[in-house]
């Protein structure tokens, strides 16, 4: 065996274990298909909402987002969304968007952005 051969030999191995590892731990449920969130992506720690009364939410919208492929995906961009002060927002994955209670007006930026800190697209307001 020639020395070149084994080198793609150790690299295919190698290749070969990290995608085992990482279908066994998404078939497993512990990671998602998204877990890490992709390059340059922010991680949002989980908003616990307290104020569950949608009546004290005055102000609403719906927000279409792409890239979205798996629940913790809907996870991460709830959490990123809740990041934003006085929001209780609610995720649909099958339907690739989010909707949006807020105590405050809708500032549509700052939801914007929260979504692409995340590692998501965020569409359009409706």
């Amino acid at each position: 065996m020639k020395p070149i051969d084994l080198v793609v030999l150790v690299i295919v191995a190698a290749v070969l274990v990290v995608a085992v590892r990482r279908f066994a731990g998404i078939a497993s449920g512990k990671k998602g298909c998204c877990e890490g969130g992709g390059s340059g992506a922010k991680t949002f720690p989980k908003a616990h909402i307290t104020d569950t009364d949608e009546s004290h939410y005055p102000y609403e919208a719906t927000l279409a987002i792409d890239g979205m492929h798996c629940e913790n995906c809907a996870k991460n961009v709830t959490n990123a969304l809740d990041s934003v002060a006085g929001t209780w927002a609610r995720v649909d994955l099958s339907a690739g968007s989010a909707h949006i209670l807020c105590k405050d007006p809708i500032d549509k930026d700052a939801y914007r952005r929260a979504v692409t800190d995340a590692g998501y697209h965020a569409l359009n307001f409706s």
